[in-house]
């Protein structure tokens, strides 16, 4: 089972779920195609996934959750735009040099990552990667960069080539670049 991803093995498991009973919105259900891994848990359960690691990661100071089904996830901590309280968000990231880079995938929906439009608000972050603990400044790439960068986030991460197939907007990439102390 070692390298196998987890969207690989969900035609080994058919799932069904009354779409109803889920906490799914509207506009997710409609940008579903059937085919994330969303969609085959139920946006709710990987809501409630993501809370747990960011408890375990937290509660772990980052000895645990760093490293999930080999992917490297971080810490996001953000500013709500609306309501300026701190936001938490784990999110598969790249390490690109110093800079680390994480993309606005959203699942594929066709909304932008809360996250994201944080961002617009106030591009200062916290980030905790495993036990590392910083500030950061986050900017989206530049078209050139993203052109540099996208094909490096598919190939750490396949399942965001099937989330741009999802929606039509251009999934951003975010480079985030440690604050000199």
């Amino acid at each position: 089972m070692m390298g196998v991803r987890p969207h690989s093995l969900l035609p080994l498991f058919p799932v069904r779920y009354n779409l109803r009973e889920c906490d799914v919105t509207a506009d997710e259900r409609a940008a579903s195609d059937g085919n994330s891994l969303a969609t085959h848990l139920g946006n709710w359960i990987v809501r409630l996934v993501d809370r747990v690691t960011q408890w375990v990661y937290s509660a772990t100071d980052g000895r645990v959750g760093h490293k999930q089904l080999g992917w490297s996830v971080l810490l996001l901590t953000t500013l709500g735009r609306k309501t300026d309280r701190s936001r938490v968000h784990t999110l598969v990231y790249l390490k690109h040099g110093e800079e680390l880079v994480v993309a606005g995938s959203n699942n594929g929906a066709d909304t932008y990552p809360a996250w994201y439009l944080n961002l617009d608000a106030n591009p200062h972050v916290h980030v905790q990667v495993g036990r590392q603990k910083g500030e950061y400044l986050a900017w989206t790439a530049s078209p050139e960069e993203r052109l540099a960068l996208w094909p490096k986030l598919i190939a750490y991460h396949p399942p965001y080539a099937h989330h741009q197939e999802r929606t039509q907007r251009e999934i951003p990439v975010v480079i985030l670049t440690p604050v000199a102390r």
